[in-house]
């Protein structure tokens, strides 16, 4: 085999998330060079000292100009992912954009026609997809073992240290609903799922703020999707569980019905179980987030990126990003979410939270323009 030409990589955000994939991009030996970039110079400066990388800046745009660059990966907060995105598809890098593509759904439409325009190949985080269970349901859905789909149920509990965490860094806290930010995960689960059918003509939504209306954001959305072949989907979030719930982030329960069986998925977490007189730290914890609440039990396996062993991370963030590395080196087929599966995923996210504001049923699709006129009505 000749001798390929080792990848620079750019990643951008320092964080949780941006240091998991960094770390895992330093073992990869398709990967030559790695610059980093943050806002907080300490926190990049302390991820480019702990994993040796080449270059550190605080301004994302000297390192994705960098002619050591091949690849970017988006890792800053929610709501700062377009202005990254776009400069490496003018670029012309190949991207791994931790959802979603925009908090603001004309950003997002903006942001997938620089990507289509430009033929770059991008994909989003959406760590869940690599996870055996939910492989194996894919596969057994995608070969018929429970003929044509005709509904679906699913529902997430999340308590609130997410979303505490979430909304730290920012006053404009409008779009950073339980949907858009975490919901997204299990609807995008739930399309990928059942597949090329699952294409939703309407969605009744309704939401409830008693406890989190103090942080900016929402309790809890529920809502009904219809699709186009008549089949039925019940979709619904609470991330305002107690802190001290023992899920570390994220419980889910997935059903579907189908014409010749249904596939039945408990994913809460609930059968390996941490009780202890030793406090439980959160599983989620970015730098200047301090949590005030002592958890003494835990639901183990609970945080969706994976667990520590050995001072590394193991599970779907890893299967994931070490999948995203093949996928750039070896030209490798991915499960990744597609650049336009995630733009698809925040219009739904967000026509949820549409719905629920107006009251009433919306027909889809619906464009981003009028999107956005109603919700900032």
């Amino acid at each position: 085999m000749p001798n390929k030409k080792e990848l620079g990589l750019a990643v951008v955000g320092c964080g949780v998330v941006g240091r998991i994939r960094a770390t895992l991009a330093k073992d990869f030996p398709g990967i030559g060079w790695i610059g980093l970039s943050d806002m907080n110079e300490r926190v990049g400066q302390d991820l480019k000292d702990d994993i040796d990388a080449d270059y550190f800046t605080t301004d994302f745009r000297k390192l994705i100009v960098r002619p050591e660059v091949d690849a970017v990966i988006v890792a800053t907060s929610t709501w700062g992912h377009v202005e990254p995105t776009l400069a490496s598809v003018d670029a012309g890098h190949m991207l791994l954009i931790e959802k979603p593509l925009a908090t603001d759904a004309r950003e997002s439409a903006e942001v997938l026609e620089a990507i289509q325009k430009a033929g770059v190949d991008a994909v989003v985080g959406y760590t869940q997809r690599f996870r055996r269970r939910f492989l194996v349901v894919k596969e057994r859905i995608k070969t018929g073992q429970i003929g044509d789909v005709t509904a679906a149920v699913t529902r997430a509990f999340m308590n609130r240290m997410a979303p505490t965490g979430e909304v730290r860094l920012t006053q404009d806290r409008r779009y950073l609903t339980p949907m858009v930010v975490s919901g997204t995960h299990s609807l995008d689960m739930c399309l990928w799922l059942m597949g090329d059918a699952a294409k939703p003509v309407s969605i009744y939504a309704r939401s409830t703020e008693k406890v989190m209306s103090e942080l900016g954001t929402k309790d809890a959305t529920f809502g009904v999707f219809t699709m186009e072949d008549g089949t039925i989907w019940s979709m619904n979030i609470c991330w305002a569980l107690p802190k001290e719930w023992p899920g570390a982030v994220y419980g889910l329960e997935i059903g579907i019905v189908g014409t010749k069986g249904v596939i039945d998925i408990e994913d809460t977490h609930r059968d390996v179980i941490l009780a202890s007189e030793l406090p439980q730290g959160p599983a989620y914890n970015p730098d200047g987030l301090t949590i005030d609440v002592i958890r003494n039990v835990d639901f183990l396996t609970s945080f969706p990126p994976g667990d520590m062993y050995g001072g590394e991370l193991w599970g779907p963030m890893r299967e994931e990003t070490n999948s995203w590395f093949q996928r750039i080196y070896n030209g490798k087929s991915t499960p990744h979410a597609t650049a336009a599966e995630g733009h698809r995923n925040l219009l739904l996210t967000m026509a949820m939270d549409l719905s629920a504001k107006r009251g009433m049923e919306l027909e889809l699709p619906i464009d981003p323009v009028e999107l956005m006129a109603g919700l900032e009505a």
